[in-house]
């Protein structure tokens, strides 16, 4: 699912910023680290495309999930949602 275009930009809703915040620094983490790996490739192996929405994926790090959208016209990434998975879907 590579895209050879270039590196992406990752920005964050205020949500999902505010979602990110909230967590444990351990997860936080694992969470970071997962979504520095889209500024490369935004389609990485093990995201799946959201159901119903254009260009919205999702990507999981343990029991959380990172739901954001790729904009491949403008290299961006923008975080929309990051939530445990009972709540991701909401």
């Amino acid at each position: 699912m590579s895209r050879d275009s270039g590196r992406y930009r990752v920005e964050f809703t205020t949500a999902a910023a505010k979602e990110l915040r909230k967590l444990d620094t351990g997860i936080r983490r694992r969470i970071l680290l997962a979504i520095a790996v889209l500024e490369g490739d935004p389609r990485p192996d093990g995201c799946k495309k959201l159901v119903g929405e254009s260009d919205a994926w999702r990507i999981r790090v343990g029991d959380y999930r990172v739901l954001y959208e790729v904009l491949d016209d403008v290299l961006v990434v923008t975080v929309v949602r990051v939530a445990h998975r009972r709540e991701a879907y909401e």
